[in-house]
């Protein structure tokens, strides 16, 4: 098969492509304007950021499928690629690990306030007193929105620093699913308002959808408690940016952020945004995934898919 890699990958996996008698082509400098031209005849379009759009999935005559190298599938345009029969799948649950472990990074971060302490530190200003401030993450109420693998894997670090993580109580959810939240320690409370209410950190593990979108708005931030924590390292669609910052600025709200609005798509672009440079924001660069051990479990993800494509066969297909 005609496989066009529109994103970094493995060269190991990139090789196991080629071994298979693939014709693999690798272009990581492509974006949503220049990947219509390339697609030409190609039947597998793999992707990480890179948006899909109507334009290329009308350009891809060949095309039959497409593989997020990763969970979410919203930079996809995966309603039109349902009415051309071109299938939509992901790689989920392979990068959890990572994310969660940005998750706590962060909140350690704000909590130790430990990029400010290098930032002086390189400038010479030593400041014991004023960095010893801290109050320590052992006891505090972590509230964990999205409760799936990244949730898991957030709240099983979490209890590993003593803190207590809670839940929202859905009725929905599977057997499983509800057995491994008791199983696991996670305090499950009624509604997401007590969870805002009762929690010093609040975590979003959640999809862009259209009940999800700037679901962190003016009321959702006026719930929770003053000097509170929010991390997103989900998406960026999920905060009203500007009851953030207004929160933020009134209420001493704190955040953690991987992920923003209007962020550059791909590459090593200019970045101007009142968030991401807020003095009360620890702002990373949506890295969340980008780990070389999750690299690695993602790319296996998409060897398996295509593997299995080849067999007439379709693994996590999200259209």
């Amino acid at each position: 098969m005609k496989i066009l890699i529109a994103d970094s990958f493995p060269s190991s996996h990139f090789e196991s492509f080629v071994e298979a008698g693939h014709e693999v082509t690798l272009q990581p400098e492509l974006d949503s304007d220049s990947l219509p031209e390339a697609i030409e005849a190609n039947e597998v379009l793999v992707v990480r950021s890179t948006r899909v759009n109507e334009n290329t999935l009308k350009r891809g005559k060949a095309l039959k499928l497409v593989i997020r190298a990763g969970a979410g599938t919203n930079t996809i345009d995966k309603e039109c690629a349902a009415s051309m029969d071109i299938s939509v799948c992901n790689v989920p649950g392979a990068n959890s690990r990572a994310v969660a472990e940005l998750v706590m990074g962060l909140i350690l971060s704000i909590d130790r306030r430990i990029p400010d302490n290098v930032t002086d530190a390189r400038q010479g200003v030593w400041d014991k007193k004023k960095y010893s401030i801290a109050r320590g993450l052992a006891g505090q109420n972590l509230g964990i929105l999205g409760m799936g693998a990244i949730g898991f894997a957030v709240a099983e670090r979490a209890r590993g620093f003593s803190m207590n993580v809670h839940a929202v109580s859905k009725p929905g959810r599977s057997p499983d699913a509800s057995n491994r939240i008791s199983s696991s320690g996670i305090i499950q409370l009624d509604t997401q308002h007590e969870l805002l209410e009762t929690c010093d950190i609040v975590t979003l593990h959640m999809p862009a959808t259209a009940g999800t979108r700037r679901m962190v708005n003016q009321e959702f931030l006026s719930k929770m408690k003053r000097g509170a924590m929010l991390i997103n390292t989900s998406r960026g669609e999920l905060v009203d940016e500007s009851a953030l910052i207004d929160a933020m600025n009134h209420r001493g709200i704190r955040a953690g952020l991987d992920v923003y609005e209007n962020e550059p798509a791909a590459g090593d672009k200019t970045f101007k945004s009142e968030i991401f440079s807020h003095p009360s924001v620890y702002g990373t660069h949506h890295i969340g995934a980008s780990t070389e051990q999750a690299q690695t479990a993602v790319a296996d993800g998409v060897l398996a898919i295509v593997e299995a494509y080849m067999k007439g066969k379709l693994i996590n297909r999200v259209n």
